[in-house]
């Protein structure tokens, strides 16, 4: 079942910036039922939601027509390359971060107005997106690298495809996986730590913060696009429900499990099967041709 807890109490505190992000219990994004919002406010949020990640989607693919599957960067630039990447990630990941950051924006809603509640969200938002931006620069790195190798040494397309994979299945089974996901499905008692951030820019230091570990969560998930292909719309719609259903689904860290056992599986196979790595298809031969 996916689902957001409904805060059953809500805690007095000294401060009263607190009281809107602590409840009597620490909430997981599933299992139980109800939700972090009541129903009429929980349907705007996802309306919102909704409005932000589709026309994200919608550029995405749009892109990913003209431009096709290839190795490397496909011959982009830095700044091009990571606005399609901040596109990307926002079409990917903002369902799955939804629940934290609705409740951390409703705090700041009932805590400020005007323009003060314009920056403070701002910020909170901006936050999130350096931390993928600062990931997307190691993405464009690593592209720019095995792009360079499979040109000058095709072949190598398939062991770079091997290692990719073997990452990927080794981060969804390792302890970094299992740390940043119980973040990113137990949000409440993070925001709850999150009210003991001084300002200035608390709410940017809240945005790094969670989006630190959703990078740490995720990050083997976006290793695989590197021999999946960067452009690949159904890869990048296969890894977004995975994502999704790891963070809100309760048996989310079973799927975590699978899909890492799944990589591996790949990793394996990736030297023999070229297929699996249209991300890394340049000029490269059969392996009888070897």
């Amino acid at each position: 079942m996916l689902s957001w807890n409904q805060p059953q109490e809500y805690m007095p505190m000294r401060h009263s910036r607190t009281s809107a992000f602590v409840s009597a219990r620490s909430p997981a994004p599933t299992g139980a039922g109800g939700g972090l919002l009541p129903k009429r406010d929980l349907a705007a949020a996802w309306f919102l939601v909704v409005l932000i990640a589709a026309p994200a989607w919608v550029l995405t693919v749009g892109q990913a027509r003209e431009m096709g599957i290839e190795p490397g960067t496909m011959g982009m630039a830095l700044p091009l390359f990571l606005l399609l990447w901040v596109t990307m990630m926002a079409a990917m990941m903002l369902p799955s971060m939804a629940p934290v950051a609705i409740t951390w924006v409703r705090g700041i809603g009932r805590q400020s107005s005007g323009w003060t509640r314009t920056v403070r969200t701002v910020e909170f938002v901006g936050g999130y997106l350096l931390v993928w931006t600062a990931f997307g620069v190691l993405a464009y790195a690593a592209l720019a690298l095995t792009g360079d190798l499979v040109e000058d040494h095709p072949t190598a397309g398939r062991w770079i495809g091997a290692a990719a994979f073997l990452l990927a299945g080794l981060h969804q089974l390792g302890p970094l996986k299992h740390v940043c996901l119980r973040h990113c499905r137990d949000p409440m008692s993070h925001l709850v730590r999150y009210t003991g951030f001084r300002q200035p820019v608390r709410d940017l230091r809240v945005g790094v913060h969670h989006g630190a570990y959703c990078v740490g969560c995720c990050a083997g998930l976006m290793v695989v696009l590197v021999p999946l292909g960067v452009m690949n719309v159904a890869a990048m719609a296969g890894l977004a429900v995975v994502i999704f259903v790891e963070k809100l689904w309760s048996r989310g860290p079973l799927l975590a499990r699978v899909v890492g056992v799944a990589f591996l599986v790949l990793a394996a196979l990736a030297p023999f099967q070229d297929r699996l790595l249209p991300g890394l298809q340049g000029s490269m031969p059969t392996m009888g041709g070897m």
